[in-house]
């Protein structure tokens, strides 16, 4: 029997259908870090374009990016969609993507920090140079992404919204996983601060923090068998459908959470 209780298992353990989308974000704009592939950025490009919005998809592989900008564009052929490509560790590649959205479009709206870095490595056999890179990609490229975005709210004065992807794992325990567990907290962290910062400029930060969503990259890096027990353990016994993740950043970014800032919502059945 798995660790979950007994009689979770049911409807709910059958992954949905994407929902259509509501108009939720007509005539906004958003940009999206890490939203080539498979995994939850390109899911929230879908679900933000699904929901009215036009969207710069951005990621620091340029050809996975170019096949996801034709991908976005033969699925919504309605929307406005660019892609800039972009590395979250350097400072100055940040700024150019915030810039050349705001150029291309005229305005950003929402920003949705999704970049980060894995891996499953003990304390003990852990390099220096492992930490630092998940560490640099996931929280410092967050960072990087939140005072760029804040920068142009800030100086277009016509408010916004950053959501950020953090993780159960910021508070829960999991073998292997110190320095993302260590980088998802901190993106906890720094959404809590910097909303409260945020908020005079007419900024809301909230962050999601997903326990796991499966998708084909994921299960091409990771052992399945470590997938399938991690997917067992959740209250409906499965892992979650990107998109799902993705239509909880959609309502984030949307005037349904108007009054919601400096919150991290588990899209999970737990926090620990």
């Amino acid at each position: 029997m798995s660790e979950r209780s007994e009689g979770t298992a049911g409807p709910l353990s059958i992954a949905p259908e994407p929902i259509p989308g509501h108009g939720l974000l007509t005539g906004r704009t958003a940009v999206i870090t890490a939203a080539a592939g498979t995994g939850i950025g390109s899911a929230t490009a879908r679900r933000l374009l699904a929901e009215g919005a036009d969207v710069v998809v951005s990621d620091w592989h340029e050809r996975r990016l170019a096949e996801t900008e034709v991908e976005l564009k033969g699925e919504f052929p309605d929307r406005r969609i660019a892609s800039l490509v972009c590395d979250v560790q350097r400072t100055e590649q940040v700024n150019a993507l915030v810039r050349g959205a705001a150029e291309v479009f005229g305005r950003i709206d929402i920003m949705v920090n999704n970049a980060g870095l894995g891996g499953e490595t003990p304390v003990v056999d852990m390099t220096d140079e492992q930490w630092d890179r998940v560490l640099d990609i996931t929280l410092n490229g967050t960072f990087r992404c939140t005072r760029a975005a804040l920068g142009y709210f800030r100086e277009a004065g016509h408010g916004g919204v950053i959501v950020n992807n953090a993780s159960v794992l910021g508070w829960r325990a999991q073998h292997g996983q110190a320095h993302y567990a260590a980088a998802k907290a901190g993106v906890m962290a720094l959404t809590r601060c910097s909303a409260i910062e945020a908020a005079e400029l007419g900024v809301r930060i909230n962050a999601v923090a997903p326990s796991i969503a499966r998708h084909a990259f994921l299960d091409k890096v990771s052992s399945t068998d470590l997938l399938d027990r991690l997917s067992e353990r959740e209250a409906f016994g499965r892992a979650a459908e990107p998109w799902e993740v993705a239509a909880t950043i959609a309502m984030l970014a949307s005037d349904y959470t108007s009054y919601l800032t400096g919150e991290v919502v588990s899209v999970s059945s737990q926090r620990a």
